[in-house]
Parts: C-alpha cells; sequence; structure tokens
C-alpha cells in the first residue's frame, strides 16, 4: 500500500554547510571484511595418536585454524579424521561425517592440541581496518565483533528486504540514489500523509526521509500496519549511528486536528536495532485510524494526517550538572 501523495516540507536551520559530513567519505560495500585465504588444510596434520600437530613451515598459525569448508575460524570442538584432517563442528554436519579432503569417516575425533593452539593466540578485531584497535584472545574474538563499534552497519530502508551494509556515509548515498529516499537539511519537518481510502491498511512500510542535523543523519519513518485486529499508523526516528551516540539526542512527533492533538517526545533509536525491532516495541507516535480519521477532519473517508517534528541535542550544563536543550536556530 501507497499513500496517493506525501507531501514534504523541511523547514531549513541554518545550519553551516561544512557541518554535514560529505557524501563521498570511504565507504564499505557489502564486504564481509575478511581477507582471502589460501585453504593449506592439506599440509596441517593433527596426529590422532599422539595429539601432535605437523605444519608446513609455509601455513601461518592463522590458516591452521581456518576449517577447510566454511573458510572461518574453527573454535571448540574441532573435529579430525583419523588420517588428521580437521574441520569445525558446523561443518561436520553439513559434510555428513565424511572428512572433505580425504573422504574418510570422520568419527568423534577431537584435535585437543589445536584447541590448546588456539587458548594461547591473541588476534585483532577482523574490523581493524575499518578503525578497531582491540587485540583478543582467540576465544573471546567472535563475542567481541558481533557488538564491535567498528562493525558495518545495515541499510536502514524498511520498505524491502536490502542486504546492503557500510559505513554512515556509504548508507546515506545508497538510501539517496538506490532507494530514492528524500534528503533534507535542518531539525524540523512537516510531513502531510493523504490517503483517499484510509480503510485499506495493509502491513505496509515506508521511509521517507533522512535528515542531517547537527551533523548526524536521522532516519523518519511512517508506516501503516495491523496492531493485533486494529489499524494504526506510526511515526518514529531513528539515529544513523551507535546506541551511545544516539542518546545525545532527543525529538518530538505531534499531530493533531479539530483542536486536539496528539504529542510524542523521546530519544531516537539507533539503526543497529531493526526497523521491526523499534515497531514491535511502539517506541515512537501511535495513531489509531478512528483517531487519525478524527484528525482529519471531513466525513472521515479520507486520511489527511499532518506531522510536524524537531531533533535537539542534549548539553550537559557545566554548572549545574544537568542537560539542557540545544535547538536549531
Amino acid at each position: 500500500m501507497e499513500f496517493d501523495s506525501i507531501e514534504c516540507v523541511s523547514i531549513t536551520d541554518g545550519i553551516d554547510e561544512d557541518e554535514s559530513p560529505q557524501l563521498h567519505h570511504q565507504h564499505i560495500i557489502r564486504s564481509q571484511f575478511s581477507s582471502s585465504k589460501t585453504n593449506n588444510n592439506s599440509n596441517i596434520i593433527c596426529d590422532g595418536n599422539n595429539g601432535g600437530i605437523s605444519i608446513h613451515p609455509a601455513t601461518s598459525v592463522h590458516e591452521l585454524l581456518e576449517c577447510p569448508v566454511c573458510t572461518n575460524s574453527m573454535y571448540p570442538p574441532i573435529h579430525q579424521c583419523h588420517n588428521g584432517h580437521t574441520i569445525c563442528s558446523t561443518c561436520k554436519a553439513r559434510v555428513h561425517n565424511r572428512c572433505p579432503t580425504c573422504r574418510q569417516e570422520l568419527g568423534d575425533i577431537r584435535c585437543l592440541a589445536l584447541e590448546k593452539v588456539a587458548e594461547s593466540l591473541e588476534l585483532p578485531c577482523k574490523y581493524g581496518s575499518l578503525g578497531c584497535p582491540d587485540i583478543f584472545p582467540y576465544y573471546s574474538k567472535l563475542k567481541h565483533e558481533a557488538a564491535c563499534n567498528f562493525r558495518p552497519y545495515n541499510c536502514p530502508y524498511a520498505g524491502s528486504e536490502c542486504a546492503v551494509v557500510g559505513d554512515i556515509f556509504y548508507l546515506v548515498t545508497h538510501l539517496r540514489d538506490d532507494h530514492k529516499v528524500d534528503m533534507h537539511c535542518g531539525c524540523t519537518f512537516n510531513h502531510r500523509y493523504v490517503k483517499s481510502n484510509p480503510r485499506e491498511v495493509e502491513n505496509a512500510t515506508w521511509i521517507l526521509t533522512v535528515f542531517n542535523c547537527f551533523g548526524q543523519y536521522f532516519c523518519l519513518h511512517f508506516e501503516a500496519f495491523q496492531l493485533g485486529m486494529t489499524p494504526v499508523y506510526m511515526a518514529f526516528l531513528r539515529f544513523m549511528g551507535d546506541e551511545t551516540d544516539a542518546r545525545n539526542y532527543s525529538y518530538s512527533l505531534e499531530v493533531g486536528g479539530n483542536g486536539r492533538k496528539l504529542i510524542w517526545e523521546g530519544t531516537p533509536r539507533s539503526i543497529r536495532d531493526s526497523h521491526r525491532k523499534v515497531r514491535d516495541s511502539h517506541d515512537g507516535l501511535v495513531i489509531q485510524r478512528n483517531m487519525a480519521l478524527f484528525f482529519s477532519g471531513g466525513d472521515r473517508k479520507e486520511l489527511k494526517l499532518r506531522v510536524t517534528g524537531r531533533i535537539w541535542k542534549e548539553q550537559q550544563n557545566p554548572d549545574e550538572g544537568a542537560c539542557i536543550p540545544n535547538l536549531c536556530s
């Protein structure tokens, strides 16, 4: 479902141009952030009889711990066949308990020596090329990388399943060029949503606007969906960055008509949280259809919603230790 017409008026707030990050910033495109690796498993032998490891001189320890099937790093339990070829536990089931190197039955032999080698390793985060300087014990590395602040962001577009990942500047360009999202500068906004047949409420999603404000980017979402048996409309804001930075900002949304109004104030959610997670938590301005039609006025046969809002930055008062709003002039 799409609206018959959408009008967007963004009120320019006089933000200096040099506050806006440049879109030609170095970016990441759909990368897996792992280097190309050569499978040297044929040069690695774990002796199942005495637990020893024989490593070809050209084989690095990192390659030693690389699964020959998925090429990912192996974590306990690390399995091996009777000839000493290793494989990770996930791939062991995928190859139907047959060694991918010699085709022998794998059985339930673990390469304990290789697991001990892994315990002694310290490796850099795989997002080191993106700025992460940290080094971790081998078995702690995965946990860190799952929450690393330097890991790439998923595309925040909610109208389709988009697999693109990258840094913020690349995603802004991607949203503009590939998803044709409207871009605006300023910290206040004024949207008018019109739907000729508001009875047709289907699960549909729109990301209408990306705002550049205080040198950061924010995504304004508006959508219609069924909340149980009740048709509702919902608007909310997401911050293009991490949660810790999102807490420095606040926003308000207002919808009204016929002398009534609803106002929502809150903190934008980070795009680390998926669109569905934010929507299902109802963390935004939620308007039931009957209320939306009341705000629309007239004969209640056409939806005419005007949603206004603003974004501000919370600043710490050095004298009192309290947060005070910093509004765009």
